[in-house]
Formats: C-alpha cells, sequence, structure tokens
C-alpha cells in the first residue's frame, strides 16, 4: 500500500462525480494521519481491509478449527468487525434527540460594521459556510416527525474566528425562567419512569401537573398549543435565538440584540387531524420533506433578522430583557434583515454529520457576548458536559462536522480519540521558547467579554421583573385570528382530555382565566368541567398591550403556492389537455406535485400517454399534500367510487380545509363520500387551462379557513 496525498489515482478520477460545488469520489475513502489519504490499487473497484489497513480475503465466515469446528480468537477482522458493530450506536440526546440537518451556507446583506466587531458580519455578500440541524424535543430518536413539540433550530455557522453556534427554535420563548428547572421540565415531559409511555407526546399526567405548578409556562403552551407546534415542513419554520445576546463593536461597546430567522416561503403548518394521520402515512415526513426539496435544488432560504436596542430601551420596556419566556414585539424593537441562510446541500453521512454535531452555546466569536439570562447561563454549562458525555471525549471538537474551517493553535492534548496534538517541545503557556513556543494571547483580535458591573446579594432567587406570567401569553392570543385561536382551544382541550387527573385538568384551566377568560370557558366546556377560581398570581395581567401581526401565522401567510406540494389523484382516461395543463401550471408557480394513481404502475392519458405514479391511493392519502386535485374519467371515477382509500382521500382533504380542484368526472366520487358537487368555494372544477391555472394560483392562500366552523 502507497501512502499519498490527496491527489486522486486514475482510477478515482474516473469515479469522480459533480454535486453542485462540491466533488467527491465516488468510493469511500480512509482517512489517515495528518490528512493523508490511502488509496487502494486494484481497478475500479477498491479492496476491502480493515480499519487497519489490512486487505481482507474472505468477508463471508469466520476463521474456524475444521469445516464444523470452534471459531478462532485469532480472527482478527471478525473480532474488529463484531467489535465496530457493537460500539457503533452512541447515547442519542436526552432532548432533540431526533433531528435532521443539511449544509449550506450564510450570506451578509446588510453590514453591521456600527454594532459588532464579529467578522462575519463586516462584509457584504461574504458567504460563511453553515450546518443546521432541526430536531423535535420530546421524543426519541425513533419517534416520529409531526409531534406537537417545540421544534430545534440549530445553526453551526464557520466563521473565520471560529464556530459560532446560534441553537434555538422555532418558538421565541420557552417555558423556563431559570436552567435549574430544565431536567424537571424534560422529565415531566419524557415517558413516564415506571411505564415508558406516552412518547414524543405532552398530553398526559406528568406534563401537565408540572405545567400547572409552574405559571411561568403558560406564554410558551400558547406557542405550542397553537400552529406553531406542529409545522408542516422544517422549511417553512421561523427559528428564533430566544435569548438576549450582545453585540460589541471595536470599542466594546454593548448593543443588546435578539436574532430571528425568517423563512423565505413563508411560515406554514398543518391541522392536528392531519399531522396524527401524517404520522401514521409518513413518520419520516419532515425528514423526507427537507432531503427532496434539496435534491431538487429547491434550495430552503431563511432571512436572518435582528432586533438591536440598548439599555435605555431594556430599562423602560415593560419586561426584562433578560426574561426568556419574553419576547419584543417586532412593532416595538423592526427586525433589521441582515443576511441569509441558504441549506444546499444534503449529508453524505448521517451519523457521520447530523448525529455526531455538537452545539455549544458557549460557542461565539469575538463582537458577540452573553446576557445575565439566567437560562442561557445554565446552557452555557449544560451543552459542553452533555458533548463530551456523548462523544466520549473532550476531542469531540476533531470530528470534522464539528471542527472550525479556521486556523486553530493551542495546547490542548491527548484525551480518547485526540486526531492532533501541539507539535514540539512545549506544550504550555508562557514559556520562553519564541515561536517553537506555540501560539500567545492577542488581546486585540480576541474575544473580550462585555464588561458589566454586577452588584447584590448572593442568594438563589427570581427577580421581580420575571414575576408575570400571563400578560405576553394573553398579548399571543389575542394576536391570532379567530380559526388560530380555535386551534388554541381545541389544542389544549384535546391535551387535557388526556389527562386523568381533574385537579390537574382544573388547575390549567385555572390559569388559562388569567390569559383569557373566553379561551378557559371554551376549554371547560369542552371537557364537561366546571369552571374553577382563577389561579393566585403576583402580578395582575395586563389588558393593554396591543396585538401583534407578527405573531399570527395566518395573517403573514405566503402569497403562492411555491415549493409546497399537490396530490393529483388520477385515473386512466383522464383528459390529457387537463392533464398537462395543471402540471404546467405547477411548474410555473414553482411548486411540487405527486401522481397518485389506483395503481402504482401508473395511468393512461386519453391521448395514450403513459404517465408514471409516485403513490398507490392507499399509500399517498391527501394528509402528505398541501392541496389536492382529483382528475378522472367517468369509468376511473367508478374505480375510485369503490376504493374506500379514495373516498379518505377526498373526505380528509375537505375535512382539513385544503383546497380541491377536480374534473367533471369527478362529481360522483364527491357524492360516494358524503359531500355534495362544488360544495363551497374551496372546491374547484377545473374544465381548461386557465382554469387549472387560476386552481393553482388560489392554492397560495394556504387553506379554506372557511371551511371550519368556529363555533
Amino acid at each position: 500500500m502507497v501512502v499519498k496525498k490527496n491527489t486522486p489515482s486514475k482510477a478515482a478520477k474516473n469515479g469522480l462525480k459533480a454535486n453542485k460545488d462540491k466533488i467527491e469520489p465516488s468510493y469511500t475513502e480512509q482517512q489517515g494521519n495528518g490528512g493523508e489519504t490511502h488509496q487502494q490499487a486494484g481497478g475500479d473497484i477498491a479492496t476491502l481491509t480493515s480499519a487497519q489497513g489490512i486487505p481482507v480475503a474472505d468477508d463471508q465466515n469466520t476463521l474456524r478449527y475444521g469445516a464444523r469446528g470452534p471459531a478462532l480468537m485469532e480472527d482478527f477482522h471478525f473480532r474488529e468487525k463484531i467489535f465496530h458493530f457493537d460500539h457503533e450506536r452512541i447515547p442519542e440526546r436526552v432532548v432533540h434527540a431526533r433531528g435532521y440537518g443539511a449544509h449550506g451556507y450564510f450570506e451578509l446583506t446588510d453590514s453591521l460594521q456600527d454594532v459588532t466587531r464579529a467578522a462575519i458580519f463586516q462584509n457584504v455578500g461574504e458567504r460563511t459556510p453553515a450546518f443546521v440541524r432541526f430536531s423535535t424535543v420530546a421524543g426519541s430518536k425513533g419517534s416520529f416527525d409531526v409531534a406537537r413539540d417545540v421544534r430545534g433550530f440549530a445553526v453551526k455557522l464557520y466563521t473565520k474566528e471560529g464556530n459560532w453556534d446560534l441553537v434555538g427554535n422555532n418558538i421565541p420563548v420557552f417555558f423556563i425562567q431559570d436552567a435549574i428547572k430544565f431536567p424537571d421540565m424534560v422529565h415531566s415531559v419524557k415517558p413516564a419512569p415506571d411505564r415508558d409511555f406516552p412518547q414524543a407526546q405532552s398530553a398526559h399526567d406528568n406534563f401537565w401537573d408540572f405545567i400547572s405548578l409552574t405559571p411561568e409556562s403558560f406564554h410558551m403552551i400558547m406557542w405550542v398549543m397553537s400552529d406553531r407546534g406542529i409545522p408542516r415542513s422544517f422549511r417553512f419554520m421561523e427559528g428564533f435565538g430566544v435569548h438576549t445576546f450582545r453585540f460589541l463593536d471595536s470599542n466594546d461597546r454593548s448593543t443588546f440584540v435578539k436574532f430571528h430567522w425568517k423563512p423565505k416561503q413563508g411560515v406554514q403548518s398543518v391541522v392536528w387531524n392531519e399531522a396524527v394521520k401524517i404520522n401514521g402515512a409518513d413518520p419520516d415526513f419532515h425528514r423526507r420533506d427537507l432531503w427532496s426539496a434539496i435534491s431538487s435544488g429547491d434550495f430552503p432560504e431563511w432571512e436572518l433578522g435582528v432586533q438591536l436596542f440598548d439599555e435605555e430601551f431594556a430599562e423602560k420596556f415593560d419586561f426584562d430583557v433578560l426574561d426568556p419566556t419574553k419576547l419584543i414585539p417586532e412593532e416595538l424593537v423592526p427586525v433589521r434583515i441582515v443576511g441569509r441562510l441558504v441549506l444546499d446541500r444534503v449529508v453524505d453521512n448521517f451519523f457521520a454529520e447530523t448525529e455526531q454535531v455538537a452545539f455549544c452555546t458557549q460557542n461565539v466569536p469575538p463582537g458577540i457576548d452573553f446576557s445575565n439570562d439566567p437560562l442561557l447561563q445554565g446552557r452555557n454549562f449544560s451543552y459542553l458536559d452533555t458533548q463530551v458525555k456523548r462523544l466520549g471525549s473532550p476531542n469531540f471538537t476533531h470530528i470534522p462536522i464539528n471542527a472550525p474551517k479556521c486556523p486553530m493553535a493551542h495546547f490542548q492534548q491527548d484525551g480518547h480519540m485526540a486526531m492532533h496534538n501541539p507539535v514540539g517541545r512545549a506544550n504550555y503557556e508562557p514559556n520562553s521558547w519564541g515561536a517553537a513556543g506555540g501560539p500567545r494571547e492577542n488581546p486585540k483580535q480576541g474575544f473580550r467579554s462585555f464588561a458589566s458591573e454586577e452588584t447584590g446579594p448572593k442568594r438563589r432567587l427570581r427577580p421581580e421583573s420575571f414575576s408575570d406570567h400571563y400578560s405576553q401569553a394573553r398579548q399571543f392570543y389575542i394576536s391570532q385570528t379567530p380559526i388560530e385561536q380555535k386551534h388554541i382551544a381545541d389544542g389544549i382541550t384535546f391535551e387535557l382530555s388526556k389527562v386523568e387527573r381533574p385537579d390537574i385538568r382544573s388547575r390549567v384551566v385555572s390559569h388559562l382565566l388569567h390569559i383569557d377568560e373566553d379561551l378557559a370557558t371554551t376549554v371547560a366546556d369542552g371537557l364537561g368541567l366546571p369552571l374553577p377560581d382563577p389561579a393566585e398570581t403576583t402580578q395582575p395581567t395586563r389588558t393593554d398591550l396591543p396585538a401583534s401581526d407578527a405573531l399570527s401565522i395566518l395573517k403573514n401567510g405566503p402569497k403562492t403556492f411555491a415549493g409546497r406540494k399537490m396530490g393529483i389523484l388520477a385515473t386512466d382516461g383522464v383528459d390529457a389537455d387537463l392533464f398537462v395543463a395543471l402540471i404546467a401550471a405547477l411548474q410555473a408557480e414553482k411548486a411540487n406535485y405527486e401522481v397518485v394513481a389506483p395503481k402504482i404502475g401508473g395511468i393512461t392519458l386519453s391521448d395514450g400517454t403513459k404517465v408514471a405514479a409516485q403513490q398507490k391511493i392507499d399509500g399517498g392519502p391527501s394528509v402528505l399534500y398541501d392541496a389536492v386535485a382529483i382528475l378522472a374519467s367517468k369509468e376511473g371515477t367508478k374505480v375510485l367510487a369503490s376504493n374506500p382509500a379514495a373516498k379518505d382521500f377526498l373526505t380528509d382533504a375537505f375535512t382539513h380545509c385544503k383546497f380541491i380542484g377536480y374534473s367533471a368526472e369527478a362529481c360522483t366520487l364527491f357524492k360516494k363520500a358524503g359531500l355534495a358537487d362544488d360544495v363551497d368555494k374551496g372546491c374547484i372544477k377545473l374544465g381548461s387551462k386557465n382554469d387549472a391555472n387560476a386552481f393553482v394560483k388560489t392554492c397560495g392562500a394556504l387553506r379554506f379557513w372557511q371551511r371550519e366552523k368556529l363555533d
């Protein structure tokens, strides 16, 4: 075997394949010490070797004494292979275990040189490599995607000055104010220790018992019980840094900052009945969506926005900016858009990248600093401790997905799985070996903390400014449209219906009375529960806070169907011109579609054209799509009308308030499904190219919410 630098052999060159800006070999290369590559001789197919590079002659049979004799201990290949297999699972994350990631870049569009010296925010047009991991919080690694839950939105930016991990969520506030309560909050929502269920669900006694005894959680509860808790896709989620951070300029002057990721395609969610059915039809719904979008070139994109404010604003603001259960309405401090995040490459290996990526909130470059938010302070300790436990060593930064892409120089050495150590005699600092003695601190370029002056007693306490638990929860609720308010009430009612203890249900409703009396009454009525007395509170709810339109999904909905998916239920003999017109309209809108047919073999159009199907009707229910079209011939409609899955396809789409396009021949299916022909304006008859174009434009409005009764 010959050790070479990273230059492809002739065989390797023949195997190279292009993937956007990246070139990767069509075979696996084993990385050796110092980044050198061991390449196998022997033609286009590499020789199988052990992890030590020893060629393997037989990978089918264990070495044994005689054809039917005992296996031999000296079979190093078997021992290495089974040893690695036995250890190929690492501990999953306690929270955010089910995650999915992708690569991309951040591009600065507006310089922040006036408020921060961080290099990433200096030069407009400069691109910084990024890796993003989306996740649920409560479920295990093997749980389903569309749980009602908070979603992690963690961004690792490989800046010139080291890695910056903006470890956020799709909701701008959190359940608790102090990190010391984090184990309790997580334990309450996880499967109960005596029975180990329910999985990836908050609809149970333990969670709501904790919530009912923790009033600070009720602002977050409003968000999670809203449609934000069941997003349509990772691509259609907002992201938030949650905490208040600081920017520091070249003179160490401080500006407070809150970070926002805003999806270019808008925020979109599903309804609860739909979410339950999606999890049955495709538990990998969010994963598949992200993978498919990136693989097809429909790269997800978010704008990075910042809310900037000073000490004077912080002192005058109605709430404490260090309280992680509070937000600053965009009407008070507008979000300034300064850049864009684009995800344009899927991972090469899920385990090596998505599973081993390690985020730490304390990873910030010079020019960004922390506030005294008690939840953030606790996270800064917890994350590093967690990564060492999960990845087995303080050398987790040597794993490629975690390694900075800028130069590194330090005296950290040895430890389990060390990939590189300091070179030379000196492994300490200060030393007197001059340039040969290794790196030295740099007061000018290095990280500097804000020189804040702190006073006060050393005690375990919460500031009085953290004690208003209901006013912003009320503000969030009144900012929603009536249909969104109904969904919040429905969500809380459903969750509490799974709670067995009546006293816990009653305690929750007693808190809701401080948020909105109609909400509390609706939930109590839905549970058959007498309205309790209001819970005791340290501060009365403020009713003077105005509604904030930025907090509503429907008030900020997308204008087009771009990036979403239509399910086209079609049969043999369907009008070819209409089918082609609908496909053309979807393509013009940059929307996606799948053909669903009675048989996976596909359909034949009226002009004899064969069309492949992506789904068989019983495997492609309408819950997988944002809107549907039913294109059937007269004979095809008879086939659909006798198929229970086809009737479910239509009735579910109708129940979930989706726009439904249909050919005239499909009217029979409406009747067989118990729906009248052209039952409302969300059901649109398609007869021409113009009808198809108008239908796709109409679908840009998310859903036909008028179909859902508000009573």
